[in-house]
């Protein structure tokens, strides 16, 4: 059955929609954002996701209450060895699964989200005639995605200079409570969580779930010059990390925060990594910040943080630079400077958006008309 075949099929019911991807919640969560979207729509529509067994959505979509579809996972060899050797024909068996999906559920249209699962599903689509989208969350895009933009009817990036052809920037699908967030209305209720003073100026430090040593070093060094400078400190270390609390008042350190909307209600300013998520929250909810670059990988942390480094909502300080001294040199001043942060706020405004899940689903709404 052809793709027009299957259009004038489904043309007076429900659409079914394949969402690709996962591995990472880079991926995974921005898909799970448009699968509620676009169920919230349309009730009627079926709405499937197509991972791997091995990533995180093998978890997480079941519990979102959406259907797993599996495709093995083949990833692209990087030498000649024995997995080069048998790639193309574990990507072969790979792209069939995938058809045979396709054709069973008598899909409309596929969105993929880059991880292993979406280059199958690419090269699938493009052979059953059936139109698919590209959603690239990182500004170095992966292999999955850099192949199917080569076909794709729509190709989304969430960064300024993504290099993908024809790629428009539509910014990342958020979490619905970063999305909905009124930070000034949610200000209470959060400095009552942290333990601290709605009042104050408060100083956000994060490196994600498991935390970041050299955040931890750095402000373990320098969180009095904080507070003496006036601002409160709210310290994120990470579930792993072995950082003491020193119990002072105005400092709080927790391992794990599981309401991270409550942290960036209380937050006035925010230290973190440069993930593509945390960013792209961080800029959709107009916060100025200072982003510290994980070091390890091929350096898309540096460039998710580039579009709010020119702006200027964002101050970039490499890894291995940030010490205890350079927290009181350059952020401690900083926090000193009202109207400096000022002007970051308003640059925040202008480079994040909310509304990269919509941007998405027209995105595939106009694969579809075409």
């Amino acid at each position: 059955m052809t793709g027009q075949d299957r259009e004038a099929q489904n043309r007076g019911g429900a659409r079914t929609y394949l969402l690709a991807g996962g591995g990472t919640a880079g991926h995974v969560n921005p898909l799970l954002a448009v699968a509620d979207a676009l169920r919230e729509r349309e009730p009627d529509a079926e709405v499937l996701v197509l991972g791997t067994r091995e990533g995180l959505e093998a978890r997480l979509v079941p519990l979102r209450g959406y259907e797993l579809l599996f495709v093995d996972k083949v990833p692209f060899p990087r030498r000649p060895n024995r997995d080069a050797a048998v790639f193309p024909t574990r990507f072969r068996r790979a792209v069939g699964q995938v058809r045979a999906h396709l054709r069973d559920r008598h899909v409309d249209v596929v969105a993929g989200f880059g991880g292993y699962a979406s280059a199958p599903a690419y090269v699938a689509a493009g052979r059953e005639r059936i139109p698919f989208v590209v959603h690239e969350a990182n500004a170095r895009p992966g292999l999955a995605n850099v192949l199917g933009a080569r076909r794709a009817a729509g190709i989304g990036v969430a960064f300024e200079g993504t290099p993908l052809r024809r790629g428009t920037v539509v910014g990342m699908p958020l979490r619905r409570e970063i999305v909905t967030l009124d930070r000034a209305a949610r200000r209470g209720d959060a400095a009552a969580h942290f333990g601290l003073d709605p009042a104050r100026p408060t100083l956000l430090v994060f490196g994600g779930s498991l935390g970041a040593q050299r955040l931890n070093e750095a402000f373990a060094g320098s969180w009095r010059d904080v507070l003496d400078a006036g601002w409160q400190l709210l310290h994120v270390t990470g579930e792993k990390s072995d950082l003491e609390d020193p119990g002072a008042a105005g400092y709080t350190v927790v391992r794990y925060v599981d309401r991270m909307d409550l942290a960036f209600s209380l937050a006035d300013f925010i230290v973190s990594r440069a993930g593509a998520a945390t960013v792209s929250e961080i800029s959709a909810l107009g916060i100025p910040a200072v982003y510290v670059p994980y070091a390890v990988g091929n350096g898309e942390q540096a460039l998710n943080a580039g579009s709010a480094v020119r702006a200027g909502a964002a101050v970039l300080v490499p890894d291995a630079e940030l010490t205890a001294d350079r927290v009181r040199g350059e952020i401690v001043p900083l926090l000193a400077d009202p109207a400096r942060r000022q002007e970051m706020t308003r640059a925040a405004a202008s480079v994040g958006t909310r509304s990269g899940t919509e941007n998405v689903v027209a995105m595939i709404d106009a694969a579809l008309a075409r």
